[in-house]
């Protein structure tokens, strides 16, 4: 699971550093008013967001703020284009258009726009696939289903991203030109911040796709909840979410204020650490790192793996080490029995085995199938043992119980 791509002529993924994405925003109906630029001043902001160190320019002229007035396409388009005139041969950067629309993209790309930020994912408009295939650009493609970032949670998220990437595929979008943006944000009412907890904290989960990772964070409404903070005082907290990402594998963040989330992309881009890869001829040898079942699933199905068969595995994938603790001699012993029969494995202290001691804490350790099937083999014994398969089950379970991980 290791990106290594090329979007523009500039290199991507987990052995170059984390790029900036600056916004330069031309819709008054934005949810973060000062960040509004007037079609007269976005040369001049565009070059300073450059100087500052933003290595892609994404413009958009339609607030996607849930509760912002909708303009008409053809205002869409009005406020765009003169902008992609005065930027065409002044800026060194690549230039995204956030648009949802295939019109105002294809107009944009043949006013040298070089990338398309679609954050419906392609579902606002079926012809978008066409444009894009047909003009062979990159795309952002943000979590969506009906509406944009309607996914709520993590496990959403994913089954979403990985039905769009079947659909760019399939309508004849080269797939390594696709970059992932999971929909931060309250895109919808029902999107509470736990939900924006969750993607920041299993943000790494996204690595199974093997593409670019679009973190659009900036100013976010989660952040205003937490900090209670209005949009405008809302900057030290998009930098340490930007930190989080960065460092949970993010390759592009995308942001309202350059120079200041440049500096902290740089660090925390220092501080993480690659994947582990080996190549040699044509053989190649790496790490995949997997934190549920669902994610194993789609990497076996991207192997070419049956449903059927995913599905059957997907559960041998997951490794855990358990502590169990305060269990009486002969129930560790028990435990160790069992799981031992079951391919995995317990380490308790040497002087419970010859019983020189009551009471002793045991490491468990298994798959996700290994120890359920520990649990509902210690369900039948005696003792307090049917009591610890509940426990057993109840911590697994919390791994992805959102209430229990975020709410304090």
């Amino acid at each position: 699971m290791v990106v290594d791509t090329e979007i523009c002529g500039i290199k991507i993924g987990d052995r170059y550093p984390a790029h900036v994405m600056g916004i330069i925003n031309f819709s008054p109906e934005s949810f973060y008013g000062n960040s509004v630029v007037s079609p007269d001043s976005a040369l001049e902001t565009a070059q300073k967001m450059v100087e500052e160190g933003a290595t892609f320019l994404d413009f958009g002229a339609r607030s996607t703020w849930l509760h912002a007035k909708p303009i008409s396409r053809k205002q869409e388009l009005e406020r765009i284009l003169p902008v992609l005139e005065a930027l065409e041969g002044n800026v060194d950067a690549v230039i995204s258009v956030d648009t949802m629309f295939s019109e105002i993209a294809e107009e944009a790309l043949k006013m040298g726009a070089d990338i398309i930020n679609d954050v419906s994912g392609f579902t606002a408009d079926p012809r978008m696939i066409e444009v894009v295939a047909d003009y062979g650009c990159p795309a952002v493609v943000m979590a969506s289903n009906k509406v944009p970032g309607d996914p709520l949670g993590m496990d959403a998220i994913i089954e979403s991203l990985d039905s769009i990437i079947q659909a760019a595929e399939a309508g004849g979008i080269n797939p390594e030109k696709l970059i992932l943006d999971p929909a931060s944000g309250r895109w919808i009412e029902e999107k509470l911040p736990i939900y924006d907890f969750e993607t920041l904290d299993d943000f790494e989960r996204l690595k199974i796709f093997e593409k670019p990772l679009l973190a659009a964070l900036s100013r976010k409404s989660f952040i205003g909840d937490v900090l209670g903070k209005p949009a405008t005082e809302r900057l030290y907290g998009s930098l340490a979410a930007a930190a989080i990402a960065v460092y949970k594998g993010a390759h592009i963040i995308r942001t309202h204020d350059v120079p200041e989330t440049a500096d902290v992309v740089k660090l925390s881009g220092a501080i993480r650490s690659r994947p582990s890869i080996v190549k040699e001829g044509r053989y190649e040898v790496s790490v995949v790192e997997v934190k549920t079942p669902q994610d194993a699933a789609i990497a076996m199905r991207k192997l070419g793996v049956t449903t059927t068969g995913s599905k059957v595995m997907q559960n041998k994938s997951i490794h855990l080490m358990l502590k169990i603790r305060n269990l009486t001699t002969t129930e560790a012993l028990i435990v160790k029995q069992e799981i031992l029969a079951r391919g995995g494995d317990a380490a308790l202290t040497r002087n419970a085995v010859s019983h020189e001691t009551e009471m002793t804490d045991v490491l468990v350790m298994g798959t996700l199938l290994q120890l359920g099937r520990l649990a509902r083999k210690l369900e039948g014994q005696a003792r307090s043992l049917p009591l610890i398969a509940e426990m057993i089950r109840e911590c697994i379970a919390e791994r992805s119980d959102l209430e229990y991980r975020y709410l304090r």
